[in-house]
């Protein structure tokens, strides 16, 4: 087991994950020094309070800063966690430009700035719609990702070749972590656990695209994390001019229907469903196939969905329950 690192930089330190693994980082004893540009992807409030865990904790910097364009903060900086990206698959089709600049040419900056101050050590989040509609389920890493069906897609794999063309010409050790769909506490609002709790929970009805049977690989928050802290340790005894390609899922396949009507139960209300076609871009499926992510990180989630389900309904109750219980007494 290789010593964590004293000193991480951690991009998009605001978002969904970031800020849930700058926790984990900083009550471990590493100094994390946070970079977002608070995109306006979603609303900056929503990430200023995803700050405030961190903000408590010794040893936490924030700088507001986009990697795309700004230099970044490495002094004394031992590895590096790069989160930040343009989120959305839907979205992207709309301004596909804007996904390159943050995701492709962002990643190019900064495993740049890595080689050009002898930082070696890089986890990059990439994603699960790398594998698109044309690989066999479960999907696993040897297989060809080379059919994205959405610029977000192609951004996220575009990503991890850059990570591919940088360790052969420099002595950097790169993990890229395939996210399988991440849920949990403090999850973007336009997720579809999080935008399904919210509706349902007011009373409102849920727009569901397809007839319910497209099937998700969802990974509860913990999980996740416990797989990127696993992937930081890889980076301190890897080969140097390696990459490793991981995925990183909740084990099990759960159908859009099954889902809606988990929320419902954990919500005590009774889902009302609008069906709509299939939309552009949406992957039909998502399979981790996790052999490769025991084998090399000893990754094993630990939550399913009926526990995580109820953990993140917890959450949003917590937090917004009185609100939507008065929203849907007033509609």
């Amino acid at each position: 087991m290789s010593p964590p690192p004293h000193k991480v930089l951690l991009t998009g330190a605001a978002g969904f994950i970031g800020s849930h693994l700058g926790e984990a980082l900083l009550t471990r004893g590493v100094q994390v020094t946070g970079v977002d540009n608070f995109d306006a992807f979603y609303a900056r409030e929503v990430k200023e309070r995803n700050l405030q865990g961190m903000s408590k904790l010794s040893g936490f910097t924030f700088i507001e800063a986009d990697v795309a364009r700004d230099p970044l903060p490495l002094e004394g900086v031992e590895a590096i966690i790069h989160l930040a990206a343009k989120p959305g698959v839907r979205p992207s089709l709309e301004d596909p430009g804007s996904y390159m600049e943050a995701n492709v040419t962002a990643t190019a900056r900064l495993l740049d700035a890595a080689r050009r101050t002898g930082v070696t050590r890089i986890v990059f989040g990439s994603s699960s719609s790398v594998y698109g509609n044309a690989t066999p389920a479960p999907f696993d890493e040897e297989k060809p990702a080379v059919s994205p069906i959405s610029p977000y897609a192609a951004s996220k794999r575009a990503g991890e070749l850059l990570a591919y063309a940088f360790a052969h010409l420099y002595p950097l050790r790169i993990m890229c972590l395939r996210f399988f769909t991440v849920y949990g506490p403090r999850q973007r609002p336009d997720l579809a656990i999080h935008k399904f709790t919210d509706l349902i929970a007011r009373g409102r009805p849920i727009r569901m695209h397809g007839d319910g049977s497209s099937e998700r690989d969802y990974t509860y928050i913990t999980d996740c994390i416990d797989g990127v802290l696993a992937g930081l340790e890889w980076t301190g005894t890897a080969r140097p001019g390696s990459v490793e390609i991981v995925n990183v899922g909740g084990g099990a396949r759960v159908r859009l229907d099954r889902l809606i009507a988990l929320i419902g139960a954990a919500l005590g209300r009774e889902p009302t469903i609008e069906r709509h076609p299939d939309q552009p871009g949406d992957v039909r499926l998502t399979d981790a196939d996790l052999e490769h992510a025991g084998r090399v990180l000893g990754f094993r989630p630990k939550v399913g969905i009926e526990v995580g389900i109820r953990k993140f309904v917890d959450w949003y109750e917590e937090v917004h329950g009185r609100q939507s219980r008065a929203s849907s007494r007033a509609g």
